[in-house]
């Protein structure tokens, strides 16, 4: 009882707004704004490149050292955590809020260049609230998987927000009202930043400001992140583990709507189902990691991960039926929200606490990479194979982070052994 009590603390409600704030923009630059274009007859080969315009995500570990060390004009006051989080936040909701006015046609080239600010600003966002969320827990570090896990369930509730939430709501409303309802909830994460308590600056940030931004903020982190044994197979791994989900992710939405599915019936068992799976998966994962452990945790939801993609050939041949839909959405959405909190946990495990927001956005940006580089593929393939060709890759792009989580099971370094 008092460990459920303190989910509902203070602190992890606040977290959970964080991770809210965190899973609202990306499936507006991703599955939601899809399906915006196929509603234009845009091309797949062109909805996948859509995925480019996500690069931010990827590359921001390059800006991160900007957020370290540089204080935010007249924000400051409000503390170094907080000035750049409500910075990046403003810019999130005037973009966001800047695509709702756009179409597809005839303003491509404008929502791409909207579509990429939305982006720099969320990852920017992400630099922030990530190391915000690992500052919080720095004194108490049994608390960073129950951190991790609430995260998890409000970054879900976010991305189902823009999601299913904005893909049912287009079935009554034009996709603009969406987009300009979506960025009114950009206002939630502002709150939650504005009632969180700033971190208390360590010794080493307070000496930042005699040493050069470059030395402190990025030769530094990476020097000490180096020092962790096997750290370029948890490099890699943090690379690999979501690959399968980030590959399919841009064609799901399509997909639903080519074999016969309604924006409705898309939203409604997206929502119902899916949110359901999602923070079950999200509450179950964190629940597991803390019976079996870290390591043990990671490969097990590796391989169901491979096998829920997999769920998606059968749901193929099938075609319209709402029950394999039913089935598929929310087995998927179980294991990716297990995954999910697993690769969060070891992501914030792996962080020296010293060198937080540059090094989480390191490791934060190595998913993005692998989802936004390579998904930026997955409808060229596509058109060049069939959905059950498409997805059979998928599934079977969960190997690489099977094989390493067994390498590092079997190497079991002393800072995974105490998670």
């Amino acid at each position: 009882m008092t460990k459920l009590k303190g989910f509902f603390s203070r602190q992890m409600l606040i977290v959970t707004a964080f991770g809210f704030s965190s899973g609202l923009p990306l499936a507006l630059v991703f599955g939601t704004l899809s399906l915006w274009l196929k509603d234009y007859h845009i091309a797949y080969r062109t909805i996948g490149a859509f995925s480019l315009l996500r690069l931010p995500y990827s590359f921001k570990w390059l800006w991160a050292p900007v957020v370290e060390t540089v204080k935010v004009p007249w924000l400051y006051k409000l503390g170094r955590r907080r000035s750049w989080a409500l910075l990046a936040q403003g810019g999130l909701l005037l973009s966001i809020a800047g695509i709702s006015w756009l179409t597809p046609k005839g303003h491509i080239l404008y929502m791409a260049a909207a579509a990429f600010a939305i982006s720099f600003f969320s990852a920017t966002q992400d630099i922030v609230l990530d190391a915000f969320r690992v500052e919080l827990f720095s004194q108490d570090t049994e608390k960073e998987v129950d951190g991790a896990t609430v995260y998890v369930l409000g970054y879900r509730l976010g991305n189902i927000m823009s999601s299913a939430g904005a893909i049912g709501l287009a079935a009554a409303v034009s996709w603009n009202t969406v987009y300009f309802i979506n960025a009114l909830f950009v206002l939630i994460g502002m709150a939650a930043v504005l009632m969180a308590k700033e971190p208390k600056e360590r010794a080493a940030e307070k000496k930042a400001a005699k040493r050069s931004v470059l030395e402190y903020a990025l030769k530094e982190p990476f020097l000490r992140f180096m020092e962790r044994p096997y750290w370029l197979a948890a490099l890699a791994l943090v690379f690999f583990y979501r690959l399968s989900d980030a590959y399919f992710a841009p064609m799901a939405y399509p997909f639903y709507s080519v074999i016969g599915f309604s924006k409705g019936e898309i939203a409604y068992i997206s929502k119902l189902y899916g949110m359901a799976a999602t923070i079950a998966g999200g509450l179950l994962g964190g629940y597991v990691l803390s019976r079996i452990g870290l390591l043990k945790g990671l490969l097990l939801f590796s391989v169901v991960q491979g096998l829920t993609t997999a769920l998606y050939i059968p749901l193929y041949y099938a075609g319209h039926s709402i029950l394999w839909l039913i089935f598929t959405i929310s087995l998927e959405n179980l294991s990716s929200g297990m995954a999910t909190t697993a690769i969060i946990a070891f992501m914030s495990i792996l962080c020296n606490k010293g060198y937080t927001a540059t090094q989480y956005a390191l490791l934060s940006s190595m998913p993005g990479f692998a989802r936004d580089v390579f998904a930026a593929t997955s409808g060229r393939v596509l058109e060049l194979t069939s959905w059950p060709v498409f997805f059979s890759i998928s599934a079977l792009l969960t190997l690489p982070g099977v094989f390493l989580c067994v390498f590092l099971y079997k190497k079991r370094p002393n800072y995974l052994l105490e998670a």
